[in-house]
């Protein structure tokens, strides 16, 4: 089953970063009662910086309390003791750029066993820190899954650590603010490119509405309707 208790690394994992957290920078949490005690749950979330899978690890997945899939970048997995410490936290590889199936498979399969999966559907860092335009595999997992989807904003890391710098900046304060869950619906249309944007905006709705109107990106428009 791949909803199962949260195992000792996991544990472990998130015990130092939590620390390394509290030592380098303060972060806040918020919206963390929303977070499903059972059952599947679709994570999506923003992606700004390197921190962002960090912060989740030190503390959505505790509070979770149950063991955590992600979809990653295959190349990372290969990385040494990193990538050795990535699949140890559940992360399994996607090829970036290309359809990849078998991910996929693995991706609802772990939805259909009543697990929980955590997705950055940008599928990249945001150079900028602002929501990028989303692929629409994320959206096609989401509404065959049906499984409920659990948004998750992640604020101010791209001034802890911004994408393509080697080092961090220590002090800068950050924020994980976890939403209320939903069931993505596909619009019905004769289009189903027209279906799938309008579904992608309305999931990314969700995220953008915990973000600042600074880091809404390309979804901002959402938000007032």
């Amino acid at each position: 089953m791949a909803d199962r208790g949260l195992g000792l690394f996991p544990r472990f994992s998130g015990a130092v970063l939590r620390v390394a957290a509290a030592c380098l920078s303060g972060v806040k949490r918020e919206g963390f009662e929303n977070i499903p005690a059972t059952g599947p749950v679709l994570v999506i979330c923003n992606h700004a910086s390197n921190a962002d899978g960090m912060l989740l690890m030190a503390y959505v997945v505790p509070a979770m309390k149950r063991q955590m899939r992600w979809l990653g970048k295959e190349e990372a997995l290969r990385w040494p003791v990193f990538g050795w410490a990535m699949r140890q936290n559940g992360v399994f590889g996607v090829r970036r750029g290309a359809g990849d199936l078998e991910a996929f498979k693995m991706a609802k399969g772990v939805l259909d066993e009543g697990g929980i999966l955590t997705i950055f559907p940008e599928g990249t860092r945001s150079p900028t820190g602002a929501l990028q335009e989303v692929k629409e595999g994320a959206t096609v997992l989401a509404v065959r899954s049906a499984a409920p989807i659990l948004p998750i904003a992640i604020v101010g890391s791209q001034r802890f650590w911004p994408k393509g710098k080697l080092l961090f900046r220590p002090g800068r304060r950050m924020t994980v603010r976890v939403g209320e869950p939903f069931t993505l619906i596909m619009p019905k249309g004769a289009d189903r490119h027209e279906s799938l944007r309008a579904a992608t905006a309305q999931m990314m709705r969700h995220v953008a509405e915990l973000l600042p109107e600074e880091q809404r990106g390309v979804y901002a428009d959402e938000c007032d309707t």
